[in-house]
């Protein structure tokens, strides 16, 4: 039996009125999916618990069977383990994004305007991460470059700090965002000072794109411990993503983490890419377990382009699930699929909630027969309700 999780990053939201009343994942055309949904079980899970933050790290733990009451220690050390950054027990770990601020007020004054800074390229950020390193990195404080606008900041010795993160508050002014520590609230000051005229950044305003002109610190945390995947299923397991904090939680729980060029976090990413690469791992490779892990879905939310949602959503259905599907069955594997989103992010809010999202578990060796359509309404009504998200990948793997 092969397993395989396809986790749509965002993908659940609410009925959209420019949408006919229905959810982007409603409205979108989903036929693999669908089919999967007629054939399997749909229902209902709980990824984020009562009064933690509904973010992907959270969620994701959750997916990964870690219960993140117990297991969660802040998302930057999870993106940390994936650019390998070396952590003490005693080091506090920091998202450090590089957003788009207006550029006229004092600083304390300045709007929010994008949290991925026109979703710059990895290579684009690591030239600016380059001019923050040279202005901040000491003993106490080093950079790192993550991928696209994510970066790592590691404070040895330091102590944990509450700063919101950046996709919350866009439109907003940052006045009473900004974080009560004065070495943070400092580095991000100056890092204006370097970042908004910088020559990268004056060429990506010439070209229409915003610029990354300073530095967000957020999502703190301590180095992070697992039980690790193989120990946890006696099984080997592969992760395909393209953002950080995905390949952090694989390179701590010991999964194969797969690098695909091309892959964005992004509506626009290499889903032929992240197909084969599960299609590999399974088929080739000798894993019984794919993670394929899908950002767009969110990132379109977070911009609040309806349609791009719909059309993500709709890739990952024809581009990723449809191919791994058919090279499954054609090498005759039995296999089963945990189809799902994290969180809902609504498109109405741009951002995050903790609501209960829409799964599908599909088995192809015990296909029912009804018809059902892929989606939050359908999957409520059904009434299978998993109140404890981490629970569901025991029973996907037919562990519990």
């Amino acid at each position: 039996m092969k397993y395989v999780i396809v986790l749509g990053d965002g993908m659940a939201d609410e009925p959209i009125e420019a949408l006919g009343g229905k959810t982007p994942l409603e409205y979108a055309n989903t036929p693999v999916m669908d089919f999967m949904a007629s054939g399997g079980e749909m229902g209902m899970t709980q990824n984020v618990p009562a009064g933690m933050h509904p973010g992907s790290e959270v969620a994701n733990l959750a997916v990964m069977g870690y219960d993140p009451k117990v297991y969660f220690t802040g998302r930057s050390p999870m993106e940390a383990l994936s650019v390998g950054v070396q952590m003490e027990d005693t080091d506090i770990i920091f998202r450090a994004n590089v957003v788009t601020l207006s550029e006229e007020e004092p600083y304390d004054q300045k709007t929010l305007i994008d949290h991925s800074a026109s979703e710059i390229e990895t290579a684009d950020t690591d030239i600016l991460m380059d001019a923050i390193r040279e202005a901040f990195n000491s003993e106490e404080i080093q950079f790192y470059t993550g991928t696209s606008y994510r970066n790592i900041c590691v404070w040895k010795g330091g102590h944990l700090v509450d700063i919101d993160p950046p996709h919350d508050h866009l439109g907003q002014k940052i006045t009473d965002l900004l974080p009560t520590e004065k070495l943070f609230r400092d580095m991000m000051e100056k890092s204006f000072e370097i970042l908004n005229n910088h020559p990268l950044n004056l060429e990506r305003a010439a070209k229409g794109l915003n610029k990354a002109n300073s530095l967000w610190f957020w999502g703190a945390g301590t180095k992070p411990s697992f039980d690790g995947f193989e120990k946890r299923t006696g099984m080997k397991g592969a992760m395909i993503s393209a953002v950080d904090l995905l390949k952090g939680i694989a390179v701590g729980d010991g999964l194969l983490v797969k690098e695909i060029e091309g892959a964005t976090g992004s509506l626009h990413t290499n889903y032929e890419g992240k197909a084969q690469a599960a299609i590999d791992a399974l088929l080739k490779e000798g894993c019984d377990f794919a993670y394929i892990h899908l950002e767009g879905p969110d990132e379109m939310a977070h911009q609040g382009l309806t349609m791009e949602k719909v059309e993500s959503i709709e890739y990952l259905d024809s581009r990723i699930i449809a191919p791994v599907k058919a090279a499954l069955d054609e090498a005759g594997e039995d296999y089963r699929f945990l189809i799902l989103p994290d969180h809902p992010n609504l498109l109405r809010l741009r951002t995050h909630t903790a609501d209960p999202v829409p799964y599908i578990l599909y088995d192809s060796t015990r296909q029912q027969r009804k018809l059902a359509r892929y989606g939050e309404t359908e999957a409520a009504a059904t009434g299978i309700f998993e109140p404890e998200g981490h629970k569901l990948m025991m029973r996907f793997l037919n562990l519990n």
